[in-house]
């Protein structure tokens, strides 16, 4: 890694979540590490880190904190859906779940593995290396109107239609290998006044191709449910998501459970019975300081929502 992990909204996160000695902590996500870390100090000798992580590297990383983290913690090398439906088979109840969304530094800082716009290598994008499908199929095998889609609704792209057709333009000379070619192909196809407007011309369809080789969305919704079924009462569950498509998922899931009665408002007595099962920390999402995005560019996108469970789940 060339730049040193710095966790997102640490601060914030540990001061919601309250975590105290003897608790069970779940991160779906471990990456580097950071918020486990913060998170084991606080639960202690006697809590319990479950680290959940689908990358190799981070599998690695736990190894190496290991000696930092209660003796009980343990790592799950899977995505976090298949984790948390095996803690689920375990009985496993949890005071704390965390996911912190998208991808981790360290990602993006292993330049081979292709997940930047800013370095020169091969067109990979897998969190998993096992996957069958990276970004080099998709960018060089996946139809017109397919990768179109992909860029217009995962990477909410303006230029989607250009990008697309420029790809398979491309593609047809020679196979596009490497980020540097993709990112001159996208260049090219989008009109020269964007390309010098906010960010990277390329940064949309980067991310585009990322969550879909992925399935960072899907893995998103079938994961919410898990992990709320996973809180024990009075367990807090928090996100942290770095673009508004997990942002507004995260949200509804968060909001519905939050909800009480859902009776037509002229109904003069409650028919549904519904109660809420979730009480916000905060009825909008936290964002980080000035202090902190300065500190820490890669943070400007961040935002964390959490909620602790009041009630059961039917």
């Amino acid at each position: 890694m060339t730049i040193p992990h710095v966790p997102v909204l640490a601060g914030e996160a540990i001061e919601l979540l309250d975590p105290q000695p003897g608790q069970i902590v779940v991160d779906c996500t471990f990456g580097a590490g950071g918020h486990a870390r913060l998170l084991a100090a606080r639960v202690g000798s006697a809590g319990t880190l479950i680290a959940i992580d689908r990358d190799p590297i981070a599998g690695e990383r736990f190894a190496e904190l290991a000696p930092e983290l209660p003796s009980t913690s343990r790592f799950i090398r899977a995505s976090f859906v298949e984790g948390l439906e095996q803690l689920h088979e375990e009985g496993v109840r949890a005071d704390i779940v965390l996911m912190d969304l998208g991808m981790s530094s360290m990602q993006v800082d292993t330049w081979q593995r292709g997940f930047s716009y800013a370095y020169d290598a091969p067109l990979d994008m897998r969190m998993d290396p096992s996957l069958a499908t990276s970004a080099h199929e998709l960018v060089n095998e996946a139809e017109q109107r397919h990768l179109e889609t992909i860029f217009r609704d995962l990477g909410e792209e303006r230029y989607a239609r250009q990008i697309s057709r420029a790809i398979v333009r491309a593609r047809s000379r020679a196979p596009i290998m490497s980020t540097i070619q993709l990112v001159e192909v996208v260049s090219s196809a989008v009109p020269a006044p964007a390309r010098f407007a906010a960010g990277h011309p390329a940064k949309r369809v980067f991310q585009a191709l990322r969550i879909a080789v992925n399935d960072e969305l899907g893995q998103l919704d079938a994961a919410l449910p898990l992990a709320w079924h996973l809180l024990r009462l009075s367990g807090r569950l928090a996100a942290i998501s770095f673009h508004s498509l997990e942002d507004r998922r995260v949200k509804r899931f968060l909001v519905a459970r939050a909800q009480g009665c859902i009776c037509p408002p002229d109904l003069p007595v409650c028919g549904c019975g519904r109660e809420p099962e979730a009480e916000l920390a905060s009825r909008r999402a936290i964002a980080p300081t000035a202090g902190e995005i300065a500190a820490n560019p890669r943070a400007r996108s961040a935002r964390l929502r959490v909620a602790s469970k009041i009630k059961e789940d039917s």
